[in-house]
């Protein structure tokens, strides 16, 4: 059993730990990928990030609308400005008794304006290739999400089956210790009758004992894994979780096409993911390009002026104005020229990452294939080798019952039904999570 329980710890040892849910009822492995979809706080950042490039579409599509702006001015004066006078203007005071002024004052104590203003652009080539950009962004962002559900179905397959491992451990672990006890109870009686040794009680005793240590060691690895599980499906700790299936249940076969078709690049959302990635590296050149471009704007405004020392026998002063204003780029020292280069080199860079990514996919999938069809064949293998063990141990118990066998033989033949059936199990394992590597390569 030993190597089964190293087996188990390194399988716990790489996986999540525990946390959220709604608890008490039986889960199999489509309702918990389901709850984790629903619940996962990784798959409710990327939706929220859908929304934010919802609206980013419309922060850009407002740009290019007209703005329309109003303004509201009052200023009071408690000493009115001055501006000092020439002396030549004293010369035309036609009292000349009189005081000269100390100067003049081209304001009011109250001052109120109120006006509005209408701007619109008319032409700007990096606002509509920014429009497209932010559009395109939200379906790289939908993308992400199917990348996010991908991974989330992975992680709670990879918890699940252990738990599935281990649950079916202890119950074949329990159908041992109960056929141990059978045992130990007829041949204790047998020497309580003088048939048999005091040495063969002493080591089904010792058997047993192994059994039930080794049963509690699975029970807490369950539980472990029960609390990774629930971790990974955001499930909470304080409610009890079940597993629904047994490991054996689980289907284990594929399609030909799986094993021997063309590999469907275009299923794996990392591929689709970069294949987006350089839309927006393209509309990224466009808007390096539109940077050369003149850009033109249309502006109109309105506003009404009132002065005045008091508020009945001032004046109104309306203004109305309209203008276009343009904006064009002749030199700034090769800056335009520089970005856009950089942004055909960042274009290159996700080429080249989007081929490694082919090549990795196709090494992925050829692995994966293989591994699956040899984790098949050593699972036919060691399901015989269970079934003669269990008929070797069988036929040892007979004997022994009988007494034209040892209590050594027994001993021999339950070692090898124990490590059988470990290795059964490993390799039902292996073969279930090889199926769902295969899976995963091709995109499903």
């Amino acid at each position: 059993m030993k190597q089964l329980f190293v087996l188990i710890t390194l399988l716990l040892a790489g996986s999540l730990h525990a946390q959220e849910g709604a608890g008490g009822s039986a889960y199999s492995l489509s309702d918990a990928v389901n709850y984790a979809l629903l619940n996962s706080n990784t798959i409710r950042n990327a939706r929220v990030d859908i929304l934010d490039a919802e609206q980013n579409v419309r922060e850009r599509l407002s740009t290019g609308l007209p703005q329309i702006n109003a303004t509201v001015d009052y200023t009071r004066y408690l000493k009115v400005p001055v501006l000092p006078l020439p002396e030549a203007f004293a010369a035309l005071n036609p009292d000349p008794n009189a005081p000269a002024p100390d100067g003049i004052a081209f304001q009011r104590k109250n001052n109120f304006v109120g006006g509005i203003s209408l701007g619109s652009m008319i032409f700007d080539g990096s606002f509509f290739v920014g429009l497209r950009a932010a559009r395109a962004s939200r379906d790289y962002f939908n993308l992400q999400l199917e990348d996010a559900e991908r991974q989330v179905r992975n992680q709670v397959t990879q918890s699940y089956f252990p738990v599935l491992l281990l649950s079916t451990n202890l119950e074949i672990l329990d159908s041992n210790i109960l056929n141990v006890q059978k045992l130990l109870r007829e041949t204790t009686a047998q020497y309580e009758a003088g048939f048999v040794e005091q040495l063969d009680v002493d080591r089904l005793r010792l058997s047993l004992n192994n059994l039930q240590s080794n049963r509690a060691d699975l029970v807490q690895q369950r539980d472990n894994a029960l609390r990774a599980l629930k971790y990974t499906l955001n499930f909470p700790d304080d409610q009890e979780l079940l597993v629904a299936q047994d490991l054996e249940e689980l289907e284990l076969e594929v399609e030909a096409a799986a094993l021997t078709g063309d590999i469907p690049y275009q299923q794996r959302s990392e591929v689709r993911l970069l294949d987006e990635s350089l839309v927006l590296q393209d509309l990224n050149i466009e808007l390096q390009k539109a940077a050369y471009l003149p850009t033109l704007d249309a502006s109109a405004a309105a506003q009404y002026q009132y002065q005045g020392d008091n508020f009945s026998d001032g004046f109104w002063a309306p203004t109305v104005l309209v203008g276009v204003s343009a904006f064009i780029p002749i030199y700034d020292g090769g800056g335009r020229s520089s970005r856009l280069q950089r942004a055909r080199l960042d274009k290159e860079k996700v080429v080249n990452q989007r081929d490694d990514l082919v090549r990795g996919i196709a090494l992925e999938v050829r692995n994966a294939r293989g591994t699956f069809n040899t984790a098949r064949e050593r699972l036919q293998t060691t399901r015989d080798n269970r079934e003669l063990a269990q008929r070797i141990y069988e036929t040892t118990q007979i004997k022994y019952r009988e007494g034209v066998g040892s209590s050594i033989e027994v001993v021999q033949a339950e070692q090898q039904l124990y490590e059988a059936q470990a290795n059964y199990l490993n390799a039902l394992y292996d073969t279930l999570v090889a199926k769902e590597d295969l899976y995963i390569a091709l995109g499903r």
